[in-house]
């Protein structure tokens, strides 16, 4: 395999477009010898809150740790169950575990690769306390049904949005919809850190009141725990890049989506090969940019790109509920099984150029060919 000329991601374009700016915010927090909850993570909350248009942003110390702290201030607890997709990273499922619950999983829509919102009610049992859907890719789950859903049977709704931020579903944005949204600032995220990070936006109050309680070892006032909590604060320095790049989130993934419209473009035609489905109804931010390889060479075509230096990743080759963890008595769930061995995620970033897509592009079809 030689030395890999075209990454699945490069952030170095838009570190180094903006490095001075980066460098002063960083320089600042050192300068000041503020490091744990200090005045940017209060105005990056307060900022972003005012960008998502909730009422709240709690910073955490990663997407993995907002979906846990949310689902506990949700109040999801040992012997509930929680609804949600096989397809998705392992955290998903992992987060609803880590508070006692059980994760139980239901098959997607093979055009968005989200939950089938259709498939949820059959799924619904007395323990059944909450749905928690993953708009997977940066691509919006179908909310309206799983909301109306929520309402009939009492549920909450808990937006797993770590690989969404900025994007949208009928005008509203992702993590906004539901009771509570979860956000990942992982490095390679639409809108990502230089480290870990996470948020958790809501407009309801009390969970407000204990997320945050929750983040800081259980306590309101310091020293006066209430209960077990987490050390889950987001970074200052995290907080202060981040406060860098929220301006210009919607540039960003207007570029991906651009991006993401060359690809279909290039690789219409290509046999064996579906492009990524984009719903109209919602805004996709392209965190990933996906296609389907139906012949079943999708293993040999990755091998083939990586030959000529061009990076591509498979999220996921297992599904969640076929995982040594949760595969004893798991459903079969057709959809999820099949594209799993289908999934293959081209390189994209925010300033890729036309002409790396054009070489991953002729590449699939010399391949195809």
């Amino acid at each position: 395999m030689s030395e890999l000329k075209i990454p699945v991601l490069d952030l170095k374009p838009e570190i180094n477009e903006h490095l001075g700016e980066y460098i002063k915010a960083i320089e600042e927090v050192l300068k000041s010898a503020q490091f744990i909850m200090g005045p940017n993570v209060k105005a990056f909350e307060e900022e972003v809150a005012s960008y998502l248009g909730v009422k709240y942003a709690i910073g955490v110390n990663s997407g993995t740790d907002a979906l846990v702290i949310a689902l506990k201030a949700a109040g999801i607890k040992e012997g509930d169950e929680v609804i949600t997709t096989p397809f998705t990273f392992f955290a998903t499922a992992e987060s609803i575990t880590a508070v006692g619950a059980t994760p139980v999983f239901v098959d997607i829509d093979e055009r968005t690769f989200n939950i089938n919102p259709g498939l949820i009610k059959e799924a619904v049992t007395k323990r059944t306390k909450a749905v928690l859907p993953v708009h997977l890719y940066g691509q919006a789950a179908d909310m309206d049904p799983i909301m109306d859903l929520a309402a009939d049977y009492g549920l909450k709704v808990i937006e797993d949005t770590a690989q969404a931020f900025g994007g949208e579903y009928k005008g509203r944005k992702l993590g906004t919809i539901g009771h509570v949204g979860c956000y990942s600032f992982f490095p390679s995220k639409t809108l990502g850190a230089f480290g870990d990070g996470g948020l958790i936006a809501t407009n309801d109050d009390e969970v407000a009141e204990t997320a945050r309680m929750l983040r800081v070892h259980g306590s309101r006032k310091k020293y006066y725990n209430e209960t077990v909590g987490y050390n889950s604060r987001l970074d200052e320095i995290q907080a202060a890049v981040l406060r860098v790049k929220l301006p210009r989130i919607d540039e960003a993934n207007e570029a991906r989506r651009r991006a993401a419209h060359r690809y279909n473009e290039l690789l219409r035609d290509v046999s064996c090969i579906i492009t990524h489905f984009e719903d109209t109804r919602a805004k996709h931010v392209y965190h990933q940019y996906t296609i389907r390889v139906l012949n079943g060479k999708r293993d040999e075509l990755q091998q083939y790109l990586a030959d000529r230096g061009i990076g591509t990743m498979v999220y996921y080759p297992v599904p969640v509920h076929r995982l040594p963890i949760y595969k004893e008595g798991a459903p079969v769930l057709p959809v999820a099984e099949k594209l799993s061995s289908e999934v293959l995620s081209l390189p994209i970033w925010p300033n890729i150029g036309e002409d790396v897509q054009g070489e991953v592009a002729e590449a699939i079809r010399e391949f195809m060919r």
